[in-house]
């Protein structure tokens, strides 16, 4: 009894460094301010859950290659986190863009959570994308490849891809989609830099660069109501192409 108990317990551990990578360090979990016991909590948790609804799926390595089982496993949860942490990385991309188009490059909004600055315009982009990952079947998606690879990829079995063509693709669409969410922003701007350029030309007397400052952040508070309200089906695209890329990475 006490070696199954024994065997229960290294198999939850490999099974929970699986899982925590991505509640510790991948979006839209680490926009939230969960202390670090809870999320390691939910991590054994789940680990516990999984480990003892598939018992015929799990095979202990042997005790001289749990190092190498750990690191494999660390791995696995890593590529799984880089998934959601690219998505969200585009929109703080894009949202950096805008923030230093329109004067607010020095804007900086603190995340207690990772202890970093992120983009103004940015935080925005990650907030509302990570409300519409938890307002779909986000996270149920998120279980059901956790217990999908169970099935899959043995404890400490995962081995990284050599080929980095899934992860290229995936790059360039979530940059794709994330630059068109704000690609009406963006026009507004260009037309606003291009009518100043053109004034400038014929007053040179005037202070073009406060002048542009100014009249691009309204710009940008007028336009960026827009965008939320109509580039629902983007985020929503984006929080999907997340979701549905892991496997392909994996």
């Amino acid at each position: 009894m006490f070696e199954a108990l024994s065997d229960q317990v290294t198999a939850t551990l490999l099974m929970s460094l699986r899982i925590a990578p991505t509640f510790g360090f991948a979006p839209p979990f680490t926009l939230m301010r969960t202390p670090a016991m809870v999320r390691l909590a939910l991590s054994l948790g789940l680990s516990f859950w999984l480990v003892a609804a598939n018992p015929e799926n799990i095979r202990l390595p042997a005790s001289e290659a749990l190092l190498g089982a750990a690191a494999s496993e660390l791995l696995f949860g890593m590529v799984i986190a880089l998934a959601l942490q690219l998505a969200f990385a585009a929109l703080l991309t894009v949202g950096r863009a805008l923030d230093i188009q329109v004067g607010f490059g020095l804007a900086q909004v603190a995340d207690p959570t990772l202890r970093t600055q992120m983009p103004l315009v940015g935080t925005l982009f990650s907030y509302a994308a990570g409300a519409v990952f938890f307002a779909t079947s986000g996270p149920a998606d998120l279980l059901a490849i956790w217990a999908r690879s169970v099935e899959e990829v043995p404890l400490g079995g995962f081995v990284a891809p050599s080929d980095l063509a899934a992860l290229l693709g995936y790059i360039n669409a979530v940059f794709m989609l994330a630059v068109g969410i704000a690609g009406v922003v963006f026009m507004t701007l260009f037309l606003i830099d291009l009518t100043i350029a053109l004034m400038s030309r014929t007053l040179p007397q005037m202070n073009v660069l406060v002048l542009g400052f100014q009249v691009k952040t309204i710009a940008l508070l007028l336009t960026l109501p827009f965008v939320f309200a109509f580039s629902g089906a983007l985020f929503l695209r984006i929080v999907r192409l997340a979701v549905e890329s892991i496997p392909e990475l994996l």
